[in-house]
C-alpha cells in the first residue's frame, strides 16, 4: 500500500468523513498539523478552547454530522472540559484531538506534557486514546468518528505527540459509521398492546425525537394521549402549539408525579426517566403506574428506576409503534391554554420581552437558548413549532450558548440564528463574538440582563438562603463588549422602543447585540453613564 505521512493521512481522514469544517485554537504542539492549511477544509478559530467546543456542538447538533475540534494539548483541553461535559449529555457527535509534547520528552514531564492525556477528558467521551505508534493516529482518528457517531452519540478523543505528524503511515480505507438499530419487534408489540389497553396514556417527549428526526405525530394522534416535553429537554420534542402538548415537565420529583398522576401509562421517548435538579419523592415511582422507555441510549434504559426499557432508534421504532396500534375511541384532551404576556412594564418583564420576540421572529429562525432564569417566561411565550428551531443545553453548564449559536448559524449558511442569553451566561464565553463577526454571521445575540444570577436568586429563596455572595453582577455595559469584538450593540430599557429595537438585532447584516435591561438598576446605570 503507498505510504504518506500521519499529517496527510489524517487529512484524508477528514475528508473521507466529512469533516471538512475544524473547529481550533491553536498552540505549539498542533503546528506541525496546522502548516501549509489546505484550502478545501475550513478553519474556524475560537479564542479560547471552551468555546471552540462549544461552536463544534452547536454545529454538530445543528448538521446532524460530527465536527472536528483540534485544541492544545494538557490546559487547553482543561479549558473545554465544561464544554466536553456538556457534549457529552447533548449527545453531540464530536472528533476532539490534542496536541501532545514530542514522545521522547513524556518520561520526563516536559512543558505542555500532558500525563495520562487519554484519561483526562474521561468519563465524558465516548471513546480516548493517545495512540501507541505514529501510525495508529489516522486509524484511530477514523475510528472516533465511527464512534462518535454511533447512537447515542457523543464526543471522542485522541491525544497526538507533536513529532507523530511528519513520520510515515497509510491513510486508512474509508468507512460509514454503523446504521441506526430498531428497537426489538417483540417489545414493541408488549409496548402496543399496554397501550392499547389502556385507558389513559400519557407521552413523555424527549430531545432525540428532534435529534434523530423520529416521527411522535401520528403517534401522539393515534392514541389522543397528552404529550408532555421531558424535564430540561435541549430541543424541541413536540410542537408546542398542538391541541395535544401538555406543557414542560420540570425537574423536580413532586412536580413530575403531580403532573403525570392520573395517567394509567407514561410513555417516556428519547429521554431519560427523569433527569431532576433538585432533592424530593417522586410518588410516580412507587405508585404502581405501568411505565415504558424507548431511547438510544441502553444505559439510559438501564438506569431507569422503573417501568421497562426498549433501546432502540426512535426514528425506526416509532412508526413500527404507531403501526401496530388501533385507533383509540377516547376523547382527545382540552388543548392547553397558553398564559396572556404581561403587559408593558417598567422594568421590562421578561414575558413581555419574550411574547414580543415571538411575535416578530422571522419565519426559519432557530433559537439557542441559555437563560435557565428565564426559561419558564420562555416556555410561557415563546412556543416553537419547527423542528431544528430550538437548542439549548443538557449539562446545566454555562458557557454553551453563544459559541453554541456560532456553530449552528455556520452549520446553517443563512439561516438567522437568535442565542437568547442571560448577562451571567454570556460571560463564560464571549470570546465567542470575535468568530462570529469574523465569519459575519446572522447572529442575533440578546441578552436579557437582570445584573446578576437569576438562578441563584431563585434558588437562594427556594432553599431559605440569604446573604450569598457571588450572585450579583453589577457594572457591565454589554454594548461595549459586544463592540470590542467587532460586534453593533445597541440596549432596550422601556418598553417604548422595544419593538424597534427587536427588529433591528433580528434583521442585522452580520451579527448584532442587543442588550435588554429587566432590572432597574441596569437601565439607571446606562442612564448615569450616558450623562457622564
Amino acid at each position: 500500500m503507498p505510504t504518506t505521512t500521519v499529517r496527510h493521512a489524517v487529512l484524508e481522514v477528514l475528508r473521507a468523513t466529512g469533516m471538512t469544517t475544524i473547529f481550533g485554537n491553536p498552540g505549539s504542539t498542533e503546528l506541525p498539523f496546522l502548516g501549509d492549511w489546505p484550502n478545501d477544509l475550513r478553519y474556524v478559530l475560537g479564542l479560547q478552547e471552551a468555546s471552540v467546543v462549544g461552536m463544534a456542538d452547536g454545529y454538530a447538533r445543528a448538521s446532524g454530522h460530527a465536527a472536528f475540534c483540534n485544541l492544545h494539548s494538557a490546559a487547553g483541553v482543561g479549558h473545554a472540559l465544561g464544554n466536553i461535559f456538556t457534549a457529552a449529555r447533548n449527545n453531540a457527535p464530536l472528533v476532539i484531538t490534542a496536541g501532545q509534547q514530542a514522545r521522547s520528552l513524556l518520561a520526563n514531564q516536559p512543558f505542555l506534557g500532558a500525563s495520562e492525556a487519554a484519561n483526562f477528558p474521561k468519563p465524558y467521551v465516548k471513546y480516548s486514546v493517545e495512540p501507541a505508534r505514529p501510525e495508529d493516529v489516522a486509524p484511530a482518528v477514523a475510528q472516533a468518528f465511527r464512534v462518535a457517531m454511533q447512537r447515542p452519540r457523543g464526543p471522542t478523543f485522541v491525544s497526538i505527540p507533536v513529532d507523530d505528524w511528519g513520520m510515515a503511515a497509510v491513510a486508512p480505507a474509508a468507512r460509514t459509521p454503523l446504521g441506526d438499530m430498531a428497537p426489538d419487534p417483540l417489545l414493541l408489540m408488549q409496548l402496543a398492546a399496554a397501550l392499547a389497553a389502556s385507558a389513559r396514556p400519557v407521552i413523555v417527549a424527549g430531545p432525540e425525537i428532534d435529534e434523530e428526526g423520529a416521527e411522535i405525530l401520528a403517534l401522539a394522534e393515534r392514541l389522543r394521549a397528552p404529550v408532555f416535553t421531558s424535564p430540561f429537554a435541549s430541543r424541541l420534542c413536540f410542537p408546542e402549539s398542538h391541541p395535544l402538548f401538555a406543557g414542560h415537565l420540570a425537574a423536580a420529583p413532586e412536580a413530575v408525579s403531580a403532573a403525570l398522576a392520573g395517567f394509567d401509562l407514561v410513555l417516556v421517548l428519547g429521554a431519560p426517566v427523569f433527569t431532576f435538579h433538585i432533592v424530593g419523592e417522586c410518588a410516580l415511582f412507587s405508585g404502581g403506574v405501568a411505565l415504558w422507555h424507548l431511547t438510544t441510549d441502553g444505559e439510559a434504559a438501564a438506569r431507569a428506576p422503573v417501568g421497562m426499557g426498549v433501546p432502540g432508534s426512535l426514528r425506526l421504532g416509532l412508526p413500527a409503534l404507531t403501526a401496530l396500534l388501533p385507533e383509540a375511541s377516547r376523547a382527545a384532551p382540552p388543548p392547553r391554554i397558553r398564559p396572556p404576556a404581561p403587559p408593558p412594564a417598567f422594568p421590562l418583564p421578561p414575558g413581555h420581552v419574550l411574547a414580543r420576540l415571538h411575535a416578530l421572529l422571522p419565519p426559519g429562525t432557530v433559537v439557542m437558548e441559555e437563560a435557565p432564569s428565564h426559561r419558564p417566561a420562555m416556555h410561557a411565550h415563546l412556543p416553537f413549532e419547527a423542528w431544528g428551531s430550538f437548542f439549548t443545553m443538557a449539562s446545566g453548564g454555562l458557557g454553551y450558548g453563544l459559541p453554541g449559536a456560532v456553530g449552528v448559524a455556520l452549520a446553517k449558511p443563512g439561516t438567522r440564528v437568535v442565542c437568547l442569553i442571560g448577562d451571567g451566561s454570556l460571560m463564560y464565553s464571549v470570546q465567542a463574538l470575535w468568530t462570529a463577526a469574523q465569519h459575519r454571521l446572522p447572529l442575533s445575540v440578546i441578552v436579557l440582563n437582570n445584573a446578576g444570577y437569576g438562578a441563584m436568586r431563585a434558588f437562594s429563596r427556594v432553599m431559605g438562603t440569604r446573604g450569598a455572595p457571588g450572585i450579583e453582577l453589577p457594572g457591565l455595559d454589554f454594548s461595549e463588549i459586544a463592540r470590542g469584538h467587532g460586534v453593533p450593540a445597541a440596549r432596550a430599557e422601556r418598553p417604548e422602543g422595544l419593538d424597534e429595537a427587536l427588529r433591528w438585532v433580528l434583521t442585522s447584516d452580520g451579527p448584532a447585540l442587543l442588550d435588554v435591561a429587566l432590572d432597574q438598576g441596569v437601565a439607571k446605570l446606562y442612564r448615569e453613564k450616558d450623562e457622564a
